[in-house]
């Protein structure tokens, strides 16, 4: 999601409501502690250089069970950040949540609530690393047989 997708989606909203990934609810007394730019700049298995950008959240619980985030609200605090942010309406939105540790996810939106969505780590140097690309599995209509020759 974007952050242009998140400033329409407020705009729209009765109320902020963000989801885990499993469908539960982050508490609503949350805050937004920080919205910020992070690049990452690396080098990965392969030797390629890269850089990526994304606008940062950073979702915090205290003991202020009465605190409600407003999508207004929200919305200043995204206007407000437009100085560190600069022109960043179209960077996907990284989002942290305290757990056990700080998680990451990715932002997904369903119409009514702003989804905390699991992120995986990859190999971007697949073929450097010697890891064979994945096959395509075989047509259940195929007539031919493995190594027959007529494929």
């Amino acid at each position: 999601m974007k952050l242009s997708d998140v400033k329409q989606a407020l705009a729209g909203l009765p109320a902020v409501n963000f989801k885990l990934p499993d469908g539960s609810a982050v508490p609503q007394h949350f805050h937004v502690t920080e919205v910020g730019l992070v690049t990452k700049h690396f080098i990965d298995c392969g030797g390629v250089e890269r850089k990526e950008t994304v606008v940062n959240f950073q979702l915090w619980e205290a003991g202020d069970y009465d605190h409600r985030l407003a999508p207004q609200k929200f919305l200043h605090i995204l206007n407000l950040s437009k100085k560190v942010l600069g022109d960043a309406e179209e960077l996907n939105i990284e989002v942290e949540y305290q757990q056990d540790t700080i998680g990451k996810f990715d932002l997904e939106f369903d119409g009514t609530d702003f989804i905390l969505a699991t992120k995986q780590t990859a190999c971007l140097a697949q073929d450097a690393c010697g890891i064979p690309p994945k096959e395509m599995p075989a047509k259940a209509t195929s007539s031919c047989a493995p190594k027959s020759g007529c494929c």
